[in-house]
């Protein structure tokens, strides 16, 4: 894949406090990218400052090869969806999305035909004439994306443009938003909290905290192969324990060695086992690892949630199998559940 942008040792400081802290990562052509974080991990900020809406304080960004941090914004072959639309309520839907190609001074037979292909690439012919304060709030996104699609840019940033829908409409979109970003053939640049939208929707997934990147790869390997307590802590939940890595493929876990698929840590090392909770399975006792009782039980409507205590701490598990509180039994689950990290000091 051809590096369509470049971030080099990216750092911003709003009076004294350092919200990015050298931030290097590469993006390519067509690839939908989401920078995922909690909220004031520095994710927007990134976002703005290739947009050209701010300035770093060091660092370089490049365009296909291009140092472009003195290019202003509008000369950027780039545009953004914010979670405000920001749609003109005096405008239908029509002129919302050919704002901008009237604007370029486009004559009105091409700013007729362009506009007639958003309206069928976003599901939204017919309502050409609708005044926008009288969409949903889906709709609304839509004519969004439109407008912004429809100058033709190389790059589209969506920051949070789902924040404002309600959970159905979002899963939606999500689906609608990827389907776009490949009809059109161009790179989408996402910023969310929302785990579950960077792993449906992305072909790469930029994990940020405090400023800094903590892992970079596709969302089944950031969900699979954490780097570090944070990820595999924000991506889904997790059973993260300290245990010893005996050697290649083998560790103790509270007394028992178990084997594992990681190797490359060294004999006798500390580290930290991620077991997530849908990889266990519950078993009778004495029949799994480790024999425990069942503390608490929710209904999650597609599975149970345990929390089972064991001699030495307690597991969540997810599974479809109903049990009962109280209920003595054994957890299971194998070498290749047991995913292998470097400790890390809490975040």
């Amino acid at each position: 894949m051809k590096k369509l942008i470049q971030f080099k040792n990216i750092v911003k400081d709003f009076d004294g406090q350092l919200v990015l802290k050298g931030i290097n990562l590469d993006i390519n052509e067509n690839e939908f990218v989401t920078l995922l974080g909690p909220s004031g991990c520095g994710k927007t900020t990134l976002l703005r400052i290739l947009g050209g809406f701010l300035d770093q304080t060091e660092g370089s960004v490049y365009f296909e090869d291009i140092e472009i941090s003195n290019l202003p914004a509008y000369k950027r072959e780039i545009n953004t969806v914010f979670q405000r639309y920001a749609l003109f309520p005096h405008m239908d839907v029509y002129d919302n999305i050919a704002f901008g190609l009237r604007i370029k001074k486009l004559d009105e037979s091409s700013i007729k035909q362009k506009v007639e292909r958003m309206l069928k690439l976003v599901n939204l012919e017919g309502y050409e004439n609708r005044a926008v304060t009288l969409l949903s709030g889906g709709q609304q996104q839509r004519v969004a994306i439109a407008r912004a699609l429809v100058n033709e840019p190389m790059v589209l940033l969506l920051d949070e443009p789902l924040g404002a829908l309600d959970l159905k409409l979002r899963k939606e979109m999500q689906i609608e938003l990827k389907k776009i970003q490949k009809e059109v053939g161009i790179t989408f640049i996402y910023v969310t909290h929302d785990q579950e939208e960077a792993l449906t929707m992305s072909d790469k997934v930029v994990v940020m905290n405090n400023g800094e990147i903590q892992q970079i790869g596709t969302p089944i390997d950031i969900y699979n192969e954490p780097e570090n307590r944070f990820v595999a802590d924000f991506i889904g939940e997790s059973n993260i324990i300290e245990a010893l890595m005996i050697e290649d493929y083998k560790v103790l876990l509270d007394g028992k060695e178990l084997d594992c698929v990681d190797y490359g840590f060294g004999e006798n090392e500390t580290i930290e086992l991620v077991i997530r909770p849908e990889d266990i399975d519950l078993a009778e006792p004495d029949q799994g690892v480790f024999n425990g009782v069942i503390k608490s039980l929710v209904f999650k409507g597609v599975h149970y949630e345990y929390l089972i205590e064991t001699e030495f701490r307690n597991y969540i598990v997810h599974s479809t199998d109903l049990a009962l509180v109280g209920e003595e039994i054994s957890i299971q689950f194998g070498p290749e559940d047991l995913h292998v990290m470097w400790p890390m000091e809490m975040y």
